[in-house]
């Protein structure tokens, strides 16, 4: 079962310095728990603040864990000039294809040739696309309904079923619980991703209970 972790420093409190600091807590936790991405998701910050922050967090997950991958959300350029595993592309972002393409041109080393790419995707059809452009995964949500977002659609499970016979892995996004985890799992998802399924707990605890629903 892959384990997705985004991140979201809003949700910690006191002032943009402490935000900052639970938040690279938190990736410390998440990289020594064994969780298998983290997607840095911090979009309202500046260029130059969110490079600091992307150099910092890749840092601390090198640190921790030999296993788990960092992705930033849309900036390949920040990606490459922080040495960051990869990219998650939302819906209708610049597409996989090109963003390899500019990765093989901008770096040297073979060993650092392939970034890894994931894409949110709502729809089969999204999966499909997502495929076909070369994506590693893809992040399908919203599979539940989250409290007061009433405004947004659930896909359903069933709809998660017809996107994990795609031909790329699909991770299970929106409303995702320990308690509704066995339920995605069995629709065929490779796994889940959450915000606050992982930093509003104790990562490790998380970890631990899902590896035993896996088993």
């Amino acid at each position: 079962m892959l384990l997705y972790y985004i991140t979201d420093r809003s949700q910690f409190a006191g002032s943009e310095l402490e935000r900052r600091r639970g938040l690279l807590g938190k990736i410390a936790e998440a990289s020594r728990a064994g969780i298998d991405f983290i997607q840095l998701r911090e979009k309202d910050l500046p260029a130059r603040e969110l490079e600091a922050l992307a150099s910092t967090a890749i840092s601390v997950v090198r640190e921790h864990s030999r296993k788990t991958k960092l992705l930033i959300n849309s900036r390949t350029d920040i990606a490459l000039a922080c040495g960051i595993d990869g990219v998650h592309l939302p819906a209708n972002d610049v597409l996989a294809g090109d963003v390899r393409n500019i990765w093989q041109q901008a770096v040297a080393s073979p060993v650092m040739s392939q970034p890894i790419i994931s894409i949110s995707c709502h729809t089969p059809a999204d999966v499909a696309h997502a495929a076909s452009e070369g994506a590693d995964f893809s992040i399908f949500a919203p599979v539940f309904e989250k409290k007061g977002t009433p405004q947004i659609r659930a896909t359903g499970v069933e709809v998660l079923r017809d996107a994990c016979r795609q031909a790329i892995p699909v991770l299970a996004l929106g409303g995702v619980t320990f308690e509704n985890v066995r339920i995605c799992i069995d629709a065929g998802a490779a796994g889940v991703a959450g915000i606050r399924l992982f930093q509003q707990n104790d990562v490790t605890e998380i970890v631990r209970a899902l590896k035993k629903l896996r088993s």
